[in-house]
């Protein structure tokens, strides 16, 4: 059996990280500029955090790449949970072709010498109970993990080193719609951190512009620490107080069409 090996993110595989395997694995609805430049500005968020703690760890086998795991420090996640003295893994992949061949698991061990090494009190994930391979419950679970609190299919688990930690909350969106006279006005909710949601909202900008001054554009960015805990929302698009969601990239023609059936209505 082929050896699994944990290296740190490093020049030799940031564009393996930044490009994000699960993005890779959709090009009919991306383009190349789109996922390079998405990958461009998440490697630089993420380097620019490292002295506060932001790892990001790389599995290999055989030195190729195959998965990897991202930890940050819970008062600064732009995914949340909110919190404090936690280690979040906000995102863990493992490419298809190797799965089932304990490569999640070696990824939580390296979480787990992470959190030791910066003196935190555990580990905290979001996971899900559904069919859909991103982040399942069920394996955190097999992981020594246990959920702290769930919301229908979500679950928010927990690895604890020390019983002092406080238990963290997880994000309740806090959104208002505010009606702008004779404008369609969309709330954009992003971060740099996903490439989906950076992506979707260079879409939305794009697509907001050829409306004029018929649109406007309200940006809230979760990387600001402030703005994340006032509104409690990571990514989201907003047309006319509806949100627009497609779970991968918003697709220019759907923000089109919420538009002008805004502007319809």
């Amino acid at each position: 059996m082929a050896l699994v090996e944990i290296r740190e993110m490093d020049d030799t595989n940031k564009s393996f990280v930044g490009t994000c395997t699960h993005v890779n694995d959709t090009p009919e609805i991306l383009s190349r500029h789109e996922i390079d430049l998405a990958a461009k500005k998440r490697i630089c968020w993420l380097q620019g955090l490292y002295s506060k703690g932001v790892r990001t760890k790389v599995a290999y086998i055989n030195s190729e790449p195959v998965g990897f795991m991202h930890l940050i420090p819970i008062e600064i996640c732009p995914w949340g949970p909110i919190g404090k003295d936690l280690l979040v893994i906000p995102c863990l992949v493992v490419l298809s072709k190797v799965r089932k061949r304990g490569i999640g698991r070696k990824l939580i061990a390296s979480a787990e010498e992470e959190a030791l090494r910066q003196g935190v009190k555990g580990l905290i994930t979001m996971g899900y109970y559904h069919i859909h391979w991103f982040m399942p419950a069920a394996f955190f679970e097999k992981c020594g993990f246990e959920v702290v609190k769930r919301r229908d299919n979500e679950a928010l688990l927990w690895k604890v080193y020390d019983q002092s930690v406080t238990e963290p909350e997880l994000l309740t969106p806090n959104y208002k719609f505010k009606e702008t006279k004779d404008k369609v006005t969309i709330d954009l909710f992003w971060n740099t951190f996903c490439p989906t949601s950076y992506i979707e909202a260079q879409r939305v900008r794009e697509v907001a512009k050829e409306f004029g001054d018929k649109v406007l554009l309200n940006e809230y960015c979760a990387d600001d620490r402030d703005i994340l805990l006032r509104y409690q929302i990571d990514r989201g698009i907003f047309v006319n107080g509806k949100e627009i969601w497609y779970g991968h990239e918003a697709p220019k023609e759907g923000i089109r069409g919420a538009i002008y059936k805004a502007l319809m209505d």
